[in-house]
């Protein structure tokens, strides 16, 4: 599966030159997928904005649908890989269900089921030092960039075993030594410390003349792409061509409100051209497409070609958070999705195509699921963090506020949960 990801369109010269210099653009077949009917419309700048403006790159072809028939996507070895976090991230989310239900996990806690197609086909061909930002919906982003079942289901249960010592919660993992930089609850939030990571590498190679190829994926939802900070930051991260991916998972609902009443143009990746930079359509339910994609836009970043905007289309399972109802979305909308499971479709590929039997595959589903029963069990035994703690990354300079004058933490002070205490 070839992507021709950009043409450059050349803006000087005589009007002859200024035409677009592309091939004949042909046009992927047309499924219900928002991005993937007609290609962007490109034109032509006059002669006054030309000569204010650096080479536009635009989008040629979304995404080839094809490739040679005696061509396959991956080995056996990268398929059983790709199975394997799929499976691990759809175990590991049934289990949060489970546990939230059961009392376990408190606050607001939303999975991941639908999406893996997403997480695994980017991240998987991501190296230690690269770095991963996510949002809310963390805990298979966690996964896939290597924090273990243990350290993410500790967290999720406010342990001190877990991978931010339980002060982060559903909603905050992460990870130095995995440069998992964090999930963020609020939309858009973690695009700045995406590209500020990104900036960092781009430093590091350009001004410090360090080895650093590192690249950064920021991950975020259809809703976010309404938020200023998504604008921002594709402005900044084209103006200095840094090693990013935006990667958009559209899953078509922004909690409760669909995708198409609240964009103008529902078509996200049409942005990135706009900035100056790839713009990708990709079918988010097809962990293959997403990968081919991905090894591009990574291959882009790591060349020192800049940013890529990629739209993954893609759909979750499951209501918005464990505590909502799901009563929104269309019955027959959510019977479609579910039709396009992310799962069947590679396990059909990879048993089709010779890669592995259907008993390679059981063995990989029975070592996850006694992976996840494990991380539960280690979760479960884990202790509370300590009253001494709840200041701990609060505060720089804990003195006053959080240490009294006797040198003792003010939370160990009974009457201050209580709020009753004297400060």
């Amino acid at each position: 599966m070839a992507t021709a990801f950009s043409a450059t369109l050349p803006l000087h010269g005589s009007s002859q030159e200024n035409r677009l210099l592309l091939p004949p653009t042909r046009l992927p077949p047309p499924s219900s997928f928002l991005g993937s009917t007609r290609s962007l419309p490109i034109r032509r700048l006059n002669h006054a904005h030309a000569a204010r403006r650096s080479p536009v790159v635009a989008v040629q072809e979304i995404v080839k649908e094809k490739k040679p028939t005696n061509s396959l996507l991956i080995t056996k070895e990268e398929g059983l890989v790709l199975y394997e976090d799929m499976i691990l991230g759809r175990s590991f989310e049934d289990m949060c269900a489970q546990m939230y239900y059961r009392g376990k996990m408190f606050g607001f806690v939303h999975l991941y089921n639908g999406q893996e197609a997403v997480s695994t086909g980017f991240i998987k061909l991501l190296t230690k030092s690269d770095s991963v930002v996510s949002t809310y919906r963390d805990h298979v982003h966690a996964l896939s960039k290597g924090v273990s079942a243990r350290a993410v289901m500790s967290e999720l249960f406010g342990k001190v075993t877990g991978c931010c010592r339980g002060q982060g919660g559903s909603m905050h993992m992460f990870s130095k030594e995995h440069n998992m930089l964090g999930g963020f609850a609020f939309i858009g939030e973690g695009i700045p410390v995406a590209t500020g990571a990104a900036f960092t590498s781009k430093y590091k190679r350009e001004v410090l003349k360090q080895d650093c190829d590192d690249v950064t994926v920021a991950f975020f939802g259809d809703g976010t792409c309404n938020n200023g900070q998504f604008y921002e930051c594709l402005n900044m991260a084209a103006l200095y061509k840094l090693p990013i991916i935006f990667v958009v998972e559209n899953n078509l609902w922004a909690i409760g409100m669909s995708h198409l009443r609240s964009t103008s143009d529902p078509e996200i990746w049409k942005k990135g051209p706009a900035f100056g930079m790839p713009g990708v359509h990709v079918d988010g339910m097809d962990v293959l497409k997403v990968r081919e994609v991905a090894k591009e836009a990574v291959s882009r970043a790591r060349r020192g070609e800049g940013p890529t905007l990629v739209e993954c289309e893609t759909y979750r399972f499951r209501g918005h958070s464990l505590a909502d109802p799901d009563e929104l979305r269309d019955a027959a909308e959510k019977a479609k999705y579910a039709a396009r499971d992310p799962i069947t479709a590679l396990k059909k590929y990879l048993i089709e195509n010779k890669l592995a039997n259907e008993g390679e595959l059981k063995t990989i589903e029975k070592k996850i699921d006694d992976l996840v029963e494990e991380a539960v069990e280690f979760a479960d035994a884990s202790p509370q963090p300590g009253r001494s703690q709840l200041l701990e990354n609060v505060f720089a300079d804990p003195k006053g506020f959080g240490i009294g004058p006797d040198g003792r933490y003010r939370c160990e002070d009974p009457k201050f949960t209580e709020g009753t205490a004297q400060v």
